[in-house]
């Protein structure tokens, strides 16, 4: 099981089709064929159920193929990493950032990180929080900033920010025009609600309106502050959304839900167990020193 075996393998198991992978990897279909028969007698097991028009994988092939990816990743960040130590440092940072005030945060970072090492190239991907993490499992991505909770068996993690939970309102509902920038939790009692798709958010909602002995009436769930301004515009109800995500709208009025535990936390945070590129190792402890700059102030 070379390394350009295993390439063969991974494009045979995206594309599932001898043919077009063979057309990819700009070979003859018979040479790929016959590298992809070999890997199956090493590995004494079948990887792909052959049918008229396309492969499908099989359960010992869908193994290989999560960890033929681990290992062609390994293999080019080692790559990178030791060319790297001989050109100064180099190489590719891949982050994923929740929306809130995650890309403000990682925004310093990235400035503050490129001045010292302006050979440095970011690859920035956004998502709701389970979305990163799956993306972090899969290796897409390095690093992350999620919203808290984190699961601390998979994940390594520190807190970076964290700001207030803002319910945004059409300028005619009677709450947008009651005095005051806040909104007790009481007054959204009954009220239509359109928040936050992940499940541990969700279930913080209903943690506040267990304080005055009812529940949230939720009309609507999503990941995007887009769609929740959207959605709050055309009075399908008021949207619950990180403050920070907030942009300047005549149409909408925000307001700070008041009380304890009515805000969201972010984590930075990256798996266990799985070993990093200098480069990105070096991001994160430059990550952690500015945090502890900041609380410091």
């Amino acid at each position: 099981m070379d390394l350009k075996t295993l390439s063969y393998f991974v494009t045979v198991a995206e594309e599932l089709n001898i043919s077009h992978a063979a057309e990819k990897l700009n070979m003859s279909q018979p040479p790929l064929s016959y590298q992809i028969k070999n890997l199956e007698q090493e590995l004494n097991t079948v990887l792909f159920i052959r049918g008229k028009r396309a492969l499908q994988m099989t359960e010992s092939g869908q193994l290989l193929y999560r960890r033929a990816k681990e290992i062609l990743s390994l293999a080019s960040k080692a790559e990178e990493e030791i060319i790297s130590m001989g050109e100064g440092m180099k190489g590719t940072i891949s982050i994923g950032l929740v929306e809130g005030t995650a890309p403000h945060i990682a925004g310093e970072w990235f400035a503050g990180f490129y001045r010292l090492y302006p050979n440095v190239r970011f690859r920035i991907l956004d998502g709701n929080s389970d979305d990163l993490v799956d993306k972090l499992r899969s290796g897409l991505i390095s690093l992350a900033v999620i919203t808290s909770p984190c699961d601390g068996q998979l994940l390594n993690s520190f807190t970076v920010g964290k700001e207030p939970m803002t319910a945004f309102i059409h300028p005619e509902h009677p709450l947008a025009k009651a005095e005051g920038n806040t909104l007790s939790v009481s007054s959204l009692i009954g009220e239509p609600l359109i928040v936050p798709s992940r499940r541990a958010v969700i279930d913080n909602i209903y943690r506040w309106f267990r304080e005055f002995r009812s529940e949230p009436t939720i009309v609507c769930e999503m990941d995007s502050y887009l769609d929740a301004t959207a959605l709050a515009e055309r009075r399908m109800g008021i949207s619950i959304f990180p403050q920070t995500a907030y942009v300047p709208n005549s149409s909408l009025v925000k307001k700070r839900i008041e009380g304890e535990n009515r805000s969201m936390e972010y984590l930075f945070v990256w798996r266990k167990g799985h070993p990093l590129p200098t480069v990105e190792e070096q991001f994160i402890d430059f990550v952690k020193l500015s945090t502890e700059k900041k609380a410091q102030f």
